[in-house]
């Protein structure tokens, strides 16, 4: 179910515009994503390796026939294979983005436009498990600029997870539904006029969780989690949240900082990334060039997630709501919980062409890696931030190469959800005067 209603946000700022030297492909169309056989075989591996993206039964006709596809396509996609390839030396010239009283840019989170609030309502015509389903119809096509208000958002395996439920359930759940995840997936929504090559700026404007959660690891036997050789049982352990303190109760004499977010919030997949599970239905287990299940905590309230556009309209998907997680996110899961109120703001950016995401924070710039392999993800991660420092910084790549090492910090995001992630987290107050009111990423 989905209404609107008219909502004044202020003033949206002016268009950012530059020379960005190329990076993730800006005004250039640079493929669909990367195609790795890693991925592929990640996806397609023995099933302790990839339980929740293999299906009971695979087509052995319908795989073959996909990867002589994928060999086709190979060719043209390795570009990407490494975010950008080389970039080209080309001197960056930037245009300023409105700036704050103080000089600086607009705090991610900012208004931006008098866009209109859609209410989307977690129903069973809403949430699918486990997937991205390009298939249906949007539940409502929103514009630059609008607010979407998603209530009551839906826990892990649709509403199953709350006091109460044995861990023998979630497993029997797992199980029951082969080739899917264990999210509870929103979606699709659309955008009016995103085209491929265009960028989603998702703005995080407010985010409410309910005042329990849970964190769970299941039964060693279906092969879930970084150490699931050594936990033999399931477990569910509930958590009582004060959201006056913003804490969690784990247990006597600890208590845990909130820091709510959305674990997966994504578009439709580019083509030829994942094999789909059926004709225009991925797993929304894995995250990719399109965002989905990226896990990463600094996407809490007042941070900005930039996602590139692959399939006309974007369409937007979102889910797994979490009060709390580390980074790594090793047992499975983070702090699961349900969201009283996820308030996103969606700004539309013509032919930016990016070709990974990119977060923003009030204090950081954030660039990611994801590959089965961890150390292949920790490489993208560092390729992806040198050439953010290089064009949006206008610095020669060797200085962005040092100043990673000594000043940004490379954190691994998750490593549970077949494809592993690294973030590279890049401090605004490294740079100060005109370079820091210059530096954009869109």
């Amino acid at each position: 179910m989905a209404y609107e209603h008219e909502h004044e946000t202020g003033a949206h700022p002016p268009a950012h515009a530059h020379d960005c030297g190329g990076l993730f492909g800006c005004g250039d169309e640079k493929g669909t994503g990367v195609l790795r056989e890693d991925i592929k075989d990640g996806a397609f591996g023995k099933r302790s390796a990839d339980r929740l993206l293999h299906m009971d039964e695979a087509d052995q006709e319908r795989l073959d026939d996909f990867l002589t596809a994928r060999g086709r396509m190979r060719r043209q996609l390795l570009r990407a294979s490494t975010f950008m390839g080389a970039l080209a030396a080309i001197g960056p010239r930037f245009a300023r983005l409105a700036h704050a009283a103080d000089g600086g840019n607009p705090p991610p989170g900012a208004p931006g436009g008098n866009g209109r609030t859609h209410v989307v309502e977690s129903t069973k015509e809403t949430v699918r498990l486990g997937v991205f389903d390009t298939t249906l119809p949007p539940i409502v096509t929103i514009e630059s600029g609008d607010l979407v208000s998603l209530p009551k958002t839906w826990s892990h395996f649709l509403n199953e997870l709350q006091p109460g439920v044995p861990v023998g359930r979630l497993a029997e759940l797992r199980t029951s539904n082969p080739g899917r995840g264990p999210h509870s997936i929103i979606g699709p929504i659309a955008v009016k006029d995103a085209e491929p090559g265009d960028v989603l700026e998702i703005r995080y404007r407010r985010l409410r969780p309910e005042p329990w959660g849970a964190v769970f690891h299941n039964p060693g036997t279906l092969g879930t989690g970084l150490l699931a050789q050594d936990f033999a049982q399931g477990q569910i352990k509930y958590i009582d949240l004060d959201l006056g303190r913003m804490e969690g109760k784990f247990a006597a004499g600890i208590a845990i900082p909130l820091t709510p977010f959305q674990g997966t919030l994504g578009v439709a997949p580019p083509d030829g990334f994942f094999p789909p599970l059926s004709p225009g239905v991925t797993s929304s287990v894995p995250p990719g060039p399109h965002g989905g299940n990226l896990d990463l905590r600094e996407l809490a309230e007042g941070s900005v997630l930039y996602l590139p556009v692959w399939k006309p309209g974007a369409l937007i998907y979102t889910g797994d709501s979490h009060a709390v997680q580390g980074d790594g996110e090793i047992c499975l899961t983070a702090l699961e919980t349900r969201m009283e109120e996820v308030l996103i703001q969606v700004v539309l950016h013509k032919q930016k062409s990016f070709q990974w995401p990119v977060a923003e924070t009030p204090t950081h710039w954030i660039t990611v890696g994801l590959d089965k392999d961890l150390n292949t993800a920790m490489t993208l991660a560092a390729r992806n931030a040198i050439d953010f420092l290089s064009s949006r910084a206008g610095l020669p790549r060797d200085d962005a190469y040092a100043l990673c090492s000594i000043a940004a910090s490379f954190r691994v995001t998750q490593v549970v959800d077949i494809v592993r992630g690294v973030h590279a987290m890049i401090p605004k107050s490294l740079f100060t005067g005109e370079l820091r009111q210059r530096i954009a990423v869109v």
